[in-house]
């Protein structure tokens, strides 16, 4: 090992646990991380890396190179554009769970202090499959990735449906949030009320028209050019489907459960209007009108 980081070692990076199943190596900053694991001739695939620095991109590209198990860092209040958590996304894309540190219960440049101290406030959705939620503490966090087996947080990751039945009325319709319209099942048929994430552009029309819900709810896509956020809405009302859209700006695209627990209605249809849909109203009243008209 060269000599900066044989300095480094058991200061600014401490293997903190080792044992059959991996190591928990903290450093004092994301930068160390590509370093050390060159200079020992290592992948990071056994280690969970709690690196005190931001959870951002940069840190987030920097990290990935070691190609680590898992990853904890600061959200560094999480700052302007989500910055200072948008490396948990990059890293869910690369197929690595990620967590956010509050940065008010640990010391930025401190990775000791980050392990010994820390307590989640943000997870991404892979870290989520495995059981972490904010609130937990970084050991906490660490114990479960380090336990994890390989690519247990990864496997069937892309078709996640996130779906959870949010009310059933008395005549068994229900409103169910689910990440896509593409996920609607036979039983959803003239029966549920489907809160889903995706825009409600041309390229859903098939997929509103083939599983026919009892209504739906989607996302604008920030509308677009020509409103082509909206063009499903026309279309699908022709076919007789009451549908509507929230804005973008109020809720997370990708997260149904968003759509319904955060999203202001932006838009909708003829038959959406005729059971009582309006724009403004929010997403929650509007499933319910959808789902009791």
């Amino acid at each position: 090992m060269a000599g900066s980081m044989k300095q480094l070692l058991g200061t600014a990076i401490r293997i903190a646990h080792a044992d059959q199943q991996g190591r928990i190596v903290t450093f004092d900053s994301a930068t160390f991380v590509p370093g050390f694991y060159e200079e020992m001739h290592q992948q990071a695939d056994k280690d969970v890396v709690v690196a005190a620095s931001y959870n951002g991109v940069l840190c987030a590209r920097m990290v990935a190179r070691a190609k680590p198990k898992a990853v904890i860092g600061l959200d560094c209040a999480i700052g302007k554009d989500g910055a200072g958590i948008a490396g948990l996304w990059f890293y869910e894309a690369l197929g690595i769970p990620s967590v956010a540190v509050d940065v008010q219960t640990a010391e930025m440049g401190n990775g000791a202090d980050l392990l010994a101290e820390g307590v989640v406030s943000r997870v991404n959705e892979i870290a989520r499959e495995m059981g972490l939620r904010e609130g937990m503490t970084s050991q906490q966090a660490a114990q479960i990735f380090l336990q994890a087996k390989p690519d247990t947080a990864v496997e069937g990751f892309a078709d996640k449906e996130n779906r959870a039945v949010i009310y059933t009325n008395p005549q068994g319709r229900s409103i169910v949030c689910t990440d896509s319209i593409a996920f609607a099942r036979p039983e959803d048929r003239e029966r549920n009320v489907l809160c889903t994430a995706g825009h409600t552009g041309r390229s859903v029309i098939d997929y509103i028209i083939n599983s026919r819900p009892w209504g739906f709810i989607c996302s604008d896509g920030g509308i677009g050019k020509n409103e082509s956020g909206l063009q499903a809405l026309p279309v699908v009302n022709e076919a007789g489907i009451a549908g509507a859209s929230v804005s973008a700006l109020t809720a997370r695209m990708g997260d149904g459960h968003s759509t319904y627990f955060d999203g202001v209605i932006s838009a909708c249809n003829e038959l959406a209007k005729g059971k009582g849909v309006r724009p403004g109203q929010s997403a929650k009243e509007a499933a319910l009108l959808l789902l009791n008209n």
